[in-house]
């Protein structure tokens, strides 16, 4: 089972990692924190102090065309944020 699916790159995302040392990734939904802390831990060699989760809800998507309107729903997702050690730096651009 693969547990990190992909790093979040937002605003918001970003001002974490530089102010707080919190990194987030969107998940597997049946991950555990003890697995999410592991697969960072082995991926980035860092050490990870904490783990928080979030199951983020999917959203209704509504989209006009010309033959009516199309309905649509994202599909719900587990999203973690993950502490790093002081000092420590996950560069999350270097594997791109």
């Amino acid at each position: 089972m693969e547990i990190l699916i992909k790093p979040v790159i937002t605003e918001k995302a970003e001002t974490l990692a530089e102010e707080r040392n919190k990194y987030t990734f969107v998940v597997n939904k049946k991950a555990n924190k003890i697995q999410i802390k592991k697969a960072v831990e082995d991926m980035y060699n860092v050490n990870v102090t904490d783990v928080n989760t979030s199951i983020v809800p999917g959203k209704v998507k509504v989209r006009g065309t010309r033959s009516g309107y199309q309905i649509g729903k994202m599909s719900s997702y587990k999203k973690a944020v993950v502490s790093v050690e002081e000092g420590e730096v996950i560069d999350i651009y270097g594997n791109v």
